[in-house]
């Protein structure tokens, strides 16, 4: 392998290079390297063919320098899981009992006298409580057992989108596309318009090239860079402009990116010392208060949970407001909930439905003690006057066991599960359907969906452009026209227009026999390049000639200017000067012309009469084909003398930054007209979502008339109907207020019936998705999905409520911003996703039938019976069989149902609907009312009709009675039965529809129907059962088969006279975020109710599901802050001087840190927090608003500083991504400072170093919240 000294220059002194910024580094580079040509030679690199294709130098690269990747965080083994899974309240409290339940089995009560002990009895005992000891140990391992394999299909999820994110490099001369874990140092890498740095470089050569480097220095304004003024190119920024060269000088972990990812790691590990640290200590400052009797000392320092960040010195001072230093819980999360998209829309419903569930279980289950142990009490010391003994602490213990039994099939924590479940099975179904989904929630809120915005190109076309009209010397050619018959000037110039004037990246590869063209970049200049050679001559002779490098100027395709222009040297001419060339959208092209190239190559005056002329003779009937219409035209600069009419004589210099004055008064060549024929099977797609009750409008750049065209063809606007179409301009005009803003009445008034919105802005785009988002016309408020490509469509992409980017055309950017990836860039792929979302939505609408069913059941008989009989007729480890049976196991065969065609024939459910229709409240309490009869008159007349001794009133420890086994089996067969009832949730009378098309449904029906016949003919004293006859068999089955008959009879029962109030879990959705994280603040207190929280928690077991549903989000946002640190938020200004020197020794010094006293892990985090403070306030979206000056603070001290929260303005004065040196005196003064650096000033700000050092006294839990859960890989984004 290689060694260092083979290559000019350590990895060290790279890392170094790439802390320059500006000026500055161009210094650097000509000082050290001898300019970029010098460093390329040191890196063995050459800058205009690349390295060369040999795998073992790439191999050697890799090893001296590093690959191109942050090593991930190792997965949680299957023990931690099983460990998480036991952290649950409810099984704690079930091994708690049944330990002491089966301690006390083995001790034997002094005979009382009254000889009717049992001993075979005595000698059971034990089987009850190691019975429910298994049944814990069975759920555990199936609840770790889901977690571990959900993690690894994730894992692979991971993997997937990784190799989707690809970068073109030169290697042995040829541009070829590599994943971007391949990039290695010394790679020439070709950057363009969209793309995200996967890696730091230097910039070799560049036109009009501008980067987006707010996710790692907060500056919002695009940086301009060259090689001569700012070559610094660094890893997880953006291209918003312009395209270039880099050469790759750090990859991964040396990378910009990976430093901060590295620094998160050593800084996280400090925390966790510290959190550790901070736990011992406060127990031992309880027991202390304890042992001193002072109490009122310890509920001081209060429980962690119960504390806010809010710390004693901010109260002190009465500073109770969140806008100061310390943020109140409250208002945190607020920020929070506005900073992302609202969570998912069924995740927040079914959590609120879960936790309302839990109170009224954990009610239900704590009456049902209570009344156990007061009847029995009373029994015993009151009415028979027995004294107290040991032995009556197992009828305690017993009592104990059936509550926590009841509660534990009260408390659905099959319903997270079966969430997950369905997300996950379906996104892994997904990934078949091209559609490589992102965030989890996405797939299921597609489900809803009213309204989907697409672009037009290649979503609803193919993409494959070709020029099939052109205007050229006032003749319009309907096909391509000989080469030969054009006139020669004409011709000439064409071709150099075409050839020069487009990214050198857009290449056609000719066809093999019989195959098509291969289109390489950009595919309207891939087009025009076919045109080129449909005229059988060779772009590439052209640019041979004139090489990129030798490209004077050029001004980039962006969405303002709707044009390209290129500026190139004349130096073949005696006279020298100038010619610029230019290409773009018809309309606006024409406008700038002043001459045209009229019959045989004559120059003509182009009036605004012959525009008008043109657009309605040659624009709008090629627009009205469908085609779009680009204009070629250029203009001389000859240096002083005499000039043609449409040359432009120069004297001195010109001014180039002057584009307004450069591309105008041009002279146009030609004109042409490219097709992108429509998808043959998008007509029908789009058929589909009307049908489904979806919206479809189509948002483009294009023109009007080839808007309209094309939306007519894919079935969007259809003759006769009251629709509009609308151009970005008039759109404007229509919804805007005097003042210029938006105003949300006007356009209600205009987006219900808009179809089509032509020549629109990114800035259209999101307007109209966030209004319609917005909009409360709607009975149930409309959810949007929007596609999009470009990197200006990432505003758009964030704001909807599902985000479709391209796999193929979209840019880098746009994929960060999307929710789901469409692999084949087909609109088809948008209704696969629908129909997967409405299958998700319907599995947990049957799942929840089906197991509410269940819990109203044993929830009553449990509670009845305690009442009446003082025993339960449904024995604790029997309800933990029912539990497995319908949380799990159900879950899992009503999740991985097969979508149907049939899902597409509904309307949506739309964002208000609720979780629990009527039709479902009226299946599940016929359901439960039919079960609930058969079961009483079971136990309390039973026995009378099977002739059996009654199971009524047993003792503790009898063996176990018929009569209680058929109660047991019969309320199983219903459960089973009404399984298959669950499937149909919109009233349908077939029932057994498509039954056999789930193999995982009826094996899992066959596998627990033959368990149960297992456990009661040979369960025993395990499962408290005995084994029953045939004709007591057949009666149980009766039953069970009697509920499929009863679901006819409620099917039968008309909804619509129901009232509307039963249904549950409509309307708005309110963020239960902060009850599931405990981070709820009471406003009058600004504290956490942390008691009840607690309480909620423990009781189910939603957390460890949810915990699951976070581990893949944050699997794949780990990923994503690999690829891009964060790209909506900002760390402002990170690389002061001072301040990275310190983090760079904090990085070195974090693996030494062993216990939270040592200095190194104090250092890596106060460090790390410096740096966090420096967060700028998150502006996703810079470039498009108005940008405020950013000036520094006149009256802040530097200790202010260090306090200062994320939303005051820092006194950072940011030039060119370099911040002043104040922070790096900040992070001084902080690191030297032995605490938290506190400034009794008049208002005190509290620092952030806080979340980090507890003082001795408190919990370090005090407010790691959702924002920096140690369970979560940390992200700069998060703090």
């Amino acid at each position: 392998m290689g060694s260092p000294g083979e290559y000019g220059c350590s990895v060290e002194e790279l890392r170094t290079l790439m802390e320059y910024r500006g000026a500055e580094a161009r210094e650097k580079i000509d000082a050290d390297y001898n300019g970029i040509e010098g460093l390329c030679k040191k890196l063995k690199t050459d800058p205009a063919n690349g390295l060369p294709q040999d795998n073992d130098e790439l191999d050697r690269r890799r090893a001296v320098f590093g690959a191109n990747e942050i090593p991930p965080h190792p997965p949680k083994s299957f023990l931690q899981l099983v460990w998480e899974a036991l952290q649950d309240v409810t099984l704690i409290i079930l091994l708690v009992s049944a330990i002491v339940s089966l301690a006390l089995s083995f001790y034997s009560p002094p005979d009382d006298g009254t000889g009717a002990v049992d001993p075979s009895e005595h000698e059971a005992g034990w089987i009850e409580g190691v019975a429910i000891l298994i049944s814990v140990v069975v759920v555990v391992l199936v609840t770790a057992l889901n977690d571990y394999t959900k993690e690894r299909q994730f894992r692979g999820l991971q993997a997937k989108i990784e190799t989707e994110h690809k970068f073109a490099v030169i290697r042995a001369g040829n541009q070829i596309q590599i994943v971007v874990n391949e990039l290695v140092v010394g790679d020439i890498a070709q950057i363009k318009y969209g793309d995200l740095l996967p890696a730091d470089g230097v910039l070799v050569q560049s036109n009009d090239l501008k980067i987006d480097e707010s996710s790692l220095t907060g500056e919002s304004d695009l940086i301009r860079k060259s090689p001569e003024y700012d070559p610094m190119l660094l890893s997880g920024t953006h291209v918003m402009e312009g395209s270039g060269k880099m050469l790759v000088t750090a990859v991964g972990v040396n990378s910009q990116t990976g430093i901060i990812m590295t620094l998160l790691g050593a800084a996280k590990t400090a925390v966790e010392e510290e959190r550790k640290a901070a736990k011992r200590e406060e127990r031992r400052s309880r027991r202390k208060s304890k042992t001193s009797g002072d109490v009122v000392a310890a509920s001081g320092v209060e429980d962690g949970t119960a504390q806010a960040l809010l710390t004693d010195h901010v109260k002190a001072d009465g500073l109770t407001e969140g806008s100061n230093g310390g943020v109140s819980a409250g208002e945190e999360s607020k920020d929070e909930a506005e900073g992302k998209k609202e969570r998912s829309v069924l995740q927040a419903k079914l959590t609120r439905l879960a936790i309302q569930i839990g109170y009224a279980g954990s009610f239900v289950a704590g009456c049902t003690v209570l009344i156990l142990v007061v009847r029995f009490s009373i029994s015993r010391y009151v009415i028979d006057e027995k004294a107290f003994s040991l032995a009556d602490f197992q009828h305690f213990i017993n009592f104990l066991i059936i509550g926590v039994t009841v509660l534990v099939v009260a408390v659905p924590e099959g319903l997270p599960l079966a969430v997950t479940l369905s997300l996950a099975y379906s996104v892994k179904k997904m990934m078949v359907d091209n559609n490589l989904v992102r965030h989890l929630d996405a797939c299921e809120t597609m489900g809803n969906a009213t309204s989907i915005c697409s672009d037009k190109t290649g979503t609803l076309t193919t993409n494959r452009m070709t020029v099939v009209q052109s205007y050229i010397n006032e003749v319009h050619y309907k096909d391509t026209p000989k080469f030969e018959t054009l006139h020669k000037e004409t011709r000439d110039l064409m071709l150099n227009l075409i050839s020069i004037n487009s990214s050198y990246a857009s290449q056609v590869i000719p066809a093999k026999p019989g195959g098509q063209l291969t289109q390489l970049g950009n595919k309207t200049e891939c087009a025009l390049l076919g045109f080129v050679l449909a005229l059988g001559q060779s772009y590439q002779n052209i640019r041979d000639k004139n090489p990129e490098e030798s490209i004077f100027k050029v001004y980039t395709f962006n969405s303002v200017r709707k044009s390209m222009s290129t500026v190139i040297e004349l130096k073949e001419s005696q006279r020298g000067g100038y010619r610029v060339f230019s290409k773009g959208a018809s309309e606006i092209i024409l406008k700038k012309c002043k001459w045209f190239m009229g019959k045989d190559g004559a120059l003509t005056k182009f009036t605004q009469k012959d525009q008008e002329r043109l657009v309605s003779n040659v624009i709008e009937p090629m627009a009205s084909d469908g085609l779009r219409t680009i204009c070629l035209a250029y203009k001389d600069y000859v240096p002083g003398g005499t000039a043609r009419e449409n040359e432009v004589a120069y004297a001195g210099e010109i001014d180039w930054d002057n584009e307004d004055a450069i591309v105008n008064d041009l002279t146009a060549v030609a004109i042409v007209g490219i097709q992108d024929p429509v998808r043959p099977e998008v007509p029908e797609a789009i058929a589909k979502c009307q049908r489904a009750g979806i919206t479809v409008r189509m948002v483009t750049g294009d023109n009007i008339n080839t808007a309209r065209s094309i939306a007519t063809s894919c079935g969007i606007l259809r003759p006769g109907e009251d629709f509009i179409a609308l151009e970005g301009k008039d759109f404007n005009a229509r919804i805007r207020n005097e003042k210029g803003e938006v105003s949300q009445e006007k356009l209600d008034l205009i987006w219900p019936k808009l179809r089509v919105l032509a020549r629109a802005q990114p800035t259209d785009k999101y307007t109209l998705v966030k209004g319609i988002i917005d909009s409360r016309i709607t009975d149930n408020r409309e959810v949007v999905a929007v596609t999009g490509d470009g990197t200006n469509d990432g505003p758009a992409l964030k704001k909807a409520d599902v985000g479709f980017a391209m796999g193929i055309a979209g840019t880098d950017v746009a994929k960060e911003a999307s929710d789901i990836i469409l692999t084949d860039d087909n609109f088809t792929s948008i209704v696969k996703a629908v129909m997967w979302g409405r299958n998700v939505y319907d599995s947990i609408a049957k799942f929840l039938q089906f197991q509410l069913t269940v819990n109203v059941v044993a929830v009553v008989v449990a509670f009845v019976g305690a009442c009446a009989i003082q025993d339960t007729p449904l024995k604790a480890v029997q309800m933990l069989w029912v539990n497995l049976i319908m949380d799990t196991l159900a879950s899992l065969a009503l999740a991985t149902e097969l979508p149907t065609e049939e899902l597409l024939k509904r309307k949506p459910y739309g964002r208000t609907s609720p979780l629990i229709s009527r039709t479902m409240s009226k299946n599940i309490l016929g359901h439960a009312f039919y079960q609930l009869l058969i079961l009483f008159a079971l136990i309390f007349a039973g026995e009378r009709f099977f002739e059996i001794e009654s199971g009524r009133w047993a003792p503790l420890h009898s063996p176990p009675s018929e009569h209680f086994t058929i109660v047991f089996n019969t309320f199983v067969m219903m459960t089973l039965f009404n399984e298959i009832n669950a499937r149909k949730i919109h009233g349908e009378r077939n029932i057994f529809h498509g039954l056999f098309s789930n193999p995982i449904y009826y094996v899992i029906w066959i596998s627990t129907m033959v368990a149960q016949v297992f456990i009661v003919q040979f369960g025993g004293r395990w499962f408290s059962t005995a084994a029953l006859n045939l004709e007591q068999w057949l009666w149980c089955l009766a039953f069970g088969v009697g509920v499929l008959l009863w679901g006819q009879i409620v099917t039968t029962i008309p909804t619509s006279g129901l009232p509307k109030n039963m249904t549950i879990g409509g309307g708005d959705v309110t963020s239960t975020e902060n009850i599931l994280s405990g981070e709820y603040a009471d406003p009058e207190t600004h504290e956490r109710r942390s008691g009840q929280i607690l309480w909620i928690r423990g009781l189910t077991r939603l957390q460890t599901q949810l915990r699951v549903v976070k581990a893949f989000r944050s699997t794949l946002d780990e990923f994503e802050e690999k690829r891009s640190i964060a790209s909506t938020q900002s760390c402002n200004s990170m690389r002061a001087a001072a301040g990275w020197s310190y983090l760079s020794l904090a990085t070195t010094s974090a693996p030494r840190a062993a216990g939270s006293s040592s200095p190194d892990a104090t250092r890596t985090r106060a460090a790390l927090a410096a740096l966090m403070q420096r967060a700028s306030a998150p502006q996703p979206y810079p470039y498009y608003h108005h940008q405020q000056p950013r000036t520094p603070s006149p009256n802040l001290s530097i200790h202010n500083t260090a306090g200062t929260n994320a939303d005051s303005s820092l006194p950072v004065v940011t030039e060119n991504g370099r911040g002043s040196s104040t922070v790096g005196v900040t992070m001084i003064s902080e690191l030297n400072s032995p605490s938290p650096v506190i400034c009794h000033d008049k208002v005190e700000k509290v620092p952030l170093v806080q979340r980090w050092s507890p003082s001795s006294g408190s919990s370090y839990s005090q407010r790691i919240g959702k924002s920096i859960s140690l369970d979560t890989p940390l992200s700069i984004a998060h703090v």
